[in-house]
């Protein structure tokens, strides 16, 4: 399969006869939640076997054993397009750089290059580089090191002699009472002599405890002030570099433009401005898909349908599958599609379309006290941020006299299953406090794309929020709270793999990141649209769930059979 490339834009790839025959959507991909058009994947399956053939670059992407070079998984993109002529045709990109480089025969090249682009970014970068060089210079001045070990030595003899005075005054002082004591028996005239003696010796040690204390100080002061004087320099030079640095950020950001299909032109930090930051992150505009809309405008093409797919390894904290299609990612896409997007008539965002509507709440079991749900699939445990109809707010419409939150814990939108209600505060802290203290039982169901390596096991991975992609999770070390899942093997047939979760801990997606990421199963749950592939929904399913009455006093165990 070969790329057929148009002479008069080298990006430009001709659909083949067989391509042409598909219908073409009515609208323009929805790139945050999709699933990619027959062309797209047509597309897509094209640059894939040119990533499988080629020999324009090297890249180790993790898929062969033995290749030498960091292994970096990455996003592709493509981006079916008609011309001014009327002639369809796909573009392919690349999110970031790819080889180190940002200029590859067959991808759409960058929206903005610094290293070309603008001739600021050059002489300003000589500029910083300069600064660094005077920072490393003075850093590794040896005065630094000699200052700072005659410092160390200097606050030892001086915490040293200041202690052993310290003693002696004790000792002093000590004697000091006995012989207090017996002057007592004394004549006034040698007692009173005595005592003066005593007071006369009291002040000396202070005094000679002072004079030292103040000798040290004044040592110590005089190498500070050596010391502070090369340290005010470097701060300087500090200083001066992050003024420069953030005045160049700002400078990239101003000239880095987008376009829309009406050639309206933003910056990306007009774009960024009116966001919760306030400002562009890391890697924003490097994405696959400002690459390849930016390509087409400038070429006056009309786009037609998009899709992004993961070819490698999957990273050490995230959940990508070689091959899967995945969506834009919000934090760095979503400001700069909407302005591209701007004016292009796309699928319905689903995420503003209540699945719930018109489904019903299954009661499991109710007495005054709790009430227990089978919760539908797809139905928000609370209200969410653009959609209000949940459990709660129905459970709230049922019961208006119920205080309290209600709601015990959560099920993901996705999910389906058990979900425990209080009906008033003092049952919901009660059980709240079950669930704390781990005593809450809980068993899921679920369906695996694949079969894990062992038959049961335990899998601990601290897991926190994307910040640039909500509600994805991530698998970190660092910043990620404990999430912890013991698993077993129910059932294996063909290539599916039925398994029982039993959560000790209750992180969001906690159960479908154990289950995807490369360090857990590695097998995404069946239907699992974030972490793996859609399907006709999440077969993941709360069936089972003990905890202890606080009124009836006595442990109860409810099962909501399994729908699928």
């Amino acid at each position: 399969m070969q790329a057929r490339q148009d002479k008069s834009d080298p990006f430009f790839h001709s659909l083949s006869e067989k391509e042409l025959e598909f219908e073409l959507p009515d609208k323009f991909t929805f790139p945050f939640y999709y699933e990619p058009h027959p062309l797209a994947i047509q597309a897509a399956n094209e640059l894939q076997h040119y990533l499988k053939t080629q020999h324009d670059f090297e890249h180790n992407f993790g898929l062969i054993d033995g290749q030498k070079g960091i292994v970096i998984g990455k996003m592709f993109g493509v981006l079916i397009v008609r011309d001014q002529e009327g002639r369809l045709g796909h573009l392919w990109a690349v999110s970031g750089k790819l080889a180190d480089s940002n200029v590859h025969r067959v991808f759409v090249p960058p929206v903005f290059d610094i290293l070309t682009d603008v001739a600021f970014y050059r002489e300003e970068e000589a500029n910083i580089t300069a600064i660094n060089a005077r920072i490393a210079e003075m850093e590794k001045n040896p005065l630094f090191y000699h200052l700072n070990a005659a410092l160390d030595e200097q606050d030892r003899q001086a915490k040293e002699e200041l202690e052993s005075i310290k003693q002696k005054i004790k000792a002093g002082k000590a004697l000091r009472k006995i012989q207090r004591n017996e002057a007592a028996s004394m004549e006034a005239l040698t007692r009173e002599s005595l005592l003066e003696e005593l007071r006369k010796a009291s002040i000396k040690e202070q005094y000679f405890l002072k004079e030292r204390t103040l000798f040290w100080r004044k040592e110590n002061e005089t190498l500070k002030s050596t010391l502070l004087e090369l340290q005010n320099g470097l701060n300087s030079l500090y200083e001066e570099r992050k003024q420069r640095s953030s005045t160049l950020q700002q400078k990239i950001f101003r000239a880095y433009t987008f376009l829309n299909h009406e050639k309206e032109e933003r910056s990306l930090e007009a774009i960024f401005e009116k966001t919760a930051e306030g400002r562009p992150p890391a890697g924003a505009g490097e994405c696959a898909a400002p690459k390849l809309l930016q390509h087409a405008f400038l070429n006056n093409y009309e786009p037609i349908a998009m899709a992004e797919f993961w070819w490698g390894a999957s990273p050490a904290s995230e959940v990508r599958k070689h091959g899967n299609y995945y969506p834009a990612c919000r934090g760095k896409c979503d400001p700069i599609l909407g302005h591209m997007l701007r004016g292009i008539e796309t699928d319905p965002n689903p995420m503003l379309t209540n699945p719930a509507e018109g489904r019903e709440l299954n009661v499991v079991y109710e007495d005054d006290h709790v009430l227990l749900i089978n919760k539908p699939e797809e139905f928000l445990s609370v209200p969410g941020k653009n959609i209000t109809d949940s459990v709660y707010t129905r459970i709230r419409e049922l019961y208006p006299d119920a205080s309290g939150p209600l709601i015990v814990h959560r099920l993901d939108m996705s999910t389906s299953g058990l979900l425990l209600i209080a009906k008033s505060e003092m049952i919901y802290k009660t059980l709240q406090r079950q669930f704390l203290k781990r005593t809450v039982k809980k068993r899921y169901v679920a369906i695996l794309n694949g079969v894990p390596k062992e038959q049961s096991g335990e899998i601990d991975l601290p897991l926190r929020v994307d910040l640039e992609d909500r509600p994805r999770q991530l698998v970190c070390y660092q910043h990620g709270r404990p999430a912890r899942t013991k698993w077993e093997i129910v059932e294996q047939q063909n290539d599916k793999t039925k398994v029982y979760f039993y959560p000790i801990t209750g992180r969001t997606h906690q159960l479908r990141v154990h289950a995807a990421h490369s360090l857990g199963l590695n097998c995404s749950i069946v239907g699992d649209d974030i972490y793996g592939e859609k399907a006709n929904r999440l077969h993941l399913h709360a069936e089972q769930l003990t905890f202890f009455h606080p009124v009836e006093k006595k442990e109860m165990t409810f099962v909501a059979e399994c729908p699928f």
